[in-house]
């Protein structure tokens, strides 16, 4: 298939399943924006998980996606919730250089009484509890991890406050999920989409970080010390005015979305990193794992003459013959 050459001076755009670098820097700002789309339903619809959860996930995806791409090293982003509500668990991570997969745990009776209570907001589903997330460099390397508590707000709020307590850098997040029925698609399904976009204060002179001596007074302690820069105000103030439906919208697109909120001051937009539904599972991944059981634990894992071993993930499974991994004499 040929690829269509551009013409000179004419824009290209990442599309989806791409994320954009990008700084304005007039403002001393740099973030990366996404619109995920055919990755993202994939990975929802081989759960098939009820519609409140999948959108939950699909918010926590998007932001692994946001964070996971700036990785410069080879190695894996990991986000995971642990929390009291009826979504106990998401877990999302983004391997490099562009794999991406995700799953949750719920507890179906308690979600099906929060959806008929109106209490189906994704706050509302987490509960509290704590998010971790974790760069992993592989072996022979220490991970690095940052906990957060859940305290009953958004994914937002805990991302802007991760980066406050862990990274002391000023950050602010916007994400977005939507179904939709996409332009050309004969069976009328509805798709579900994301999109997301992260903006990081990063001025050169360190004393531009300044924080305000008492809290700003808008209710929010989320927001409260944030740096009083005129520039970083100004760039919350302009990402504040992006509606969900901008992120989502696969006419809009990242490149265009950006020209948007920036044009006035330059928005300088760099080559998209692409991002696809691929587990890094393996059976020799799996088998390695078995290989550390205890002859006891081998006995109580065997079921029928087999071990089985499901992913969940992607829901691959993967069988064994113990014998592979009974103790040699």
């Amino acid at each position: 298939m040929n690829e269509r050459v551009k013409k000179l001076g004419e824009f290209g755009f990442a599309g989806d399943d791409h994320v954009v670098p990008f700084e304005v820097a007039p403002l001393d700002v740099r973030g990366r924006a996404v619109q995920l789309g055919a990755t993202l339903d994939q990975i929802l619809a081989r759960h098939d998980y009820p519609a409140p959860v999948s959108r939950l996930l699909a918010e926590a995806a998007a932001l692994t996606v946001l964070l996971g791409t700036a990785l410069k090293f080879e190695g894996k982003f990991i986000l995971q919730t642990k929390s009291d509500g009826p979504v106990d668990m998401l877990v999302a991570d983004f391997a490099t250089p562009d794999s991406l997969r995700a799953y949750a745990r719920f507890d179906a009776d308690r979600l099906a009484d929060a959806v008929r209570d109106g209490r189906d907001k994704p706050e509302d589903l987490l509960g509290k509890g704590v998010l971790a997330m974790t760069v992993d460099q592989g072996a022979y390397t220490q991970r690095y991890q940052g906990i957060v508590e859940l305290d009953g707000k958004s994914l937002e709020h805990v991302a802007r406050a991760y980066f406050r307590q862990s990274e002391q850098i000023p950050t602010d997040v916007r994400l977005a999920v939507a179904r939709q029925v996409m332009p050309g698609d004969r069976d009328g399904r509805e798709r579900w989409r994301a999109g997301g976009l992260l903006v990081q204060f990063l001025p050169e002179a360190p004393e531009r970080l300044r924080l305000p001596d008492l809290p700003g007074g808008d209710g929010d302690p989320g927001q409260a010390d944030d740096p009083t820069d005129n520039a970083w105000q100004e760039a919350r103030m302009l990402l504040s005015t992006v509606e969900p439906t901008e992120l989502v919208d696969p006419t809009v697109g990242a490149e265009r979305l950006l020209y948007r909120l920036f044009h006035e001051h330059g928005v300088r937009v760099f080559d998209g990193a692409a991002v696809a539904d691929r587990c890094t599972c393996s059976s020799d991944k799996v088998r390695g794992i078995l290989g550390g059981f205890s002859a006891e634990e081998i006995r109580e894992s065997t079921v029928d003459g087999a071990i089985s071993v499901g992913c969940e993930f992607c829901s691959k499974r993967y069988s064994f013959d113990p014998a592979e991994f009974q103790p040699v004499n």
